[in-house]
C-alpha cells in the first residue's frame, strides 16, 4: 500500500501574519513587558537595556533590534494602542463625518486588557523622561491621522482647518488620560477604565458639539 504524499505546507494568507511576524511580535511584546514590569516595581534609573533583555529571554543585541531604549519598549504600549485607533479609522465609511468616526475608533479598540495596560503605562509615565517618549507615540499618531483626515475631507480643504482638527482631537484624547489619571491615578479597575472610555467618548463630543455649554 501505497502512503499518501502528504499535504502541502498551507501558505499563510495576505491576511493573515506569517509564523516570523508572530514570531517577532511575541519577542517584542515579551521585550516590552520585561520592561513595564521593571517600571512596576523600581524607578527608571535602576535597571538597564541588560536587565530587561535577560528578563525578556532574548540577548541585548535583539532587544536593540526591536527598540532603541527601555523608554521606547515601555512606550510601545501606547504607540500599539494608537495603531489599533488608527487602523478602526481607517475602517469607517468614508461618508461618515470624519468626528464621528474618531469618536467611534476611540472607544471601540482595545479589549479590557489592553486598556488596562494602556492606563498603566500613562500613569507611570509621568516622569519626563519617560513621558518623551510617550508624546512622540501621540505626535507620531497625529501624522497619521492627518493623512486620513486629508483623504477623507473634501478636496481644497484648508490646511489650518486640516492640523487644527487634527490637533484638537488628538490632544483632547491625551486630556482625557491626564482627567482620568488625575481622578484614579494608578487604580486600574473595571469601573476606572469604563471612566476612561466614557472621557475618551466625551472628549471627542466636545469637539463636535463647538464645546458649548
Amino acid at each position: 500500500m501505497s502512503i499518501p504524499a502528504s499535504p502541502p505546507a498551507a501558505q499563510p494568507s495576505p491576511t493573515q501574519p506569517s509564523r516570523r511576524e508572530l514570531n517577532k511580535a511575541a519577542t517584542r511584546e515579551a521585550i516590552a513587558t520585561a520592561a513595564l514590569d521593571f517600571l512596576r516595581n523600581q524607578t527608571l534609573n535602576t535597571f538597564t537595556v541588560d536587565d530587561v533583555a535577560a528578563a525578556a529571554g532574548v540577548s541585548r543585541r535583539t532587544f536593540f533590534n526591536y527598540f532603541s531604549s527601555v523608554e521606547a519598549a515601555v512606550a510601545s504600549f501606547t504607540q500599539n494602542y494608537l495603531d489599533q485607533v488608527i487602523v478602526e479609522l481607517v475602517g469607517r465609511p468614508v461618508d461618515e463625518p470624519l468626528l464621528e468616526s474618531a469618536q467611534i475608533a476611540l472607544t471601540a479598540v482595545g479589549s479590557p486588557r489592553d486598556l488596562a495596560i494602556l492606563a498603566e503605562t500613562f500613569a507611570l509615565t509621568q516622569d519626563p523622561q519617560l513621558g518623551r517618549f510617550q508624546l512622540q507615540a501621540w505626535e507620531e499618531c497625529s501624522l497619521k491621522i492627518t493623512d486620513v483626515a486629508r483623504q477623507r475631507l473634501p478636496e481644497g480643504t484648508d490646511e489650518l482647518y486640516l492640523y487644527a482638527l487634527v490637533g484638537a482631537v488628538v490632544g483632547s484624547c491625551r486630556a482625557a488620560f491626564q482627567v482620568w489619571f488625575q481622578t484614579h491615578g494608578t487604580t486600574i479597575t473595571p469601573e476606572s477604565l469604563a471612566q476612561l472610555r466614557a472621557n475618551l467618548q466625551r472628549t471627542i463630543s466636545h469637539i463636535r458639539n463647538g464645546f458649548n455649554n
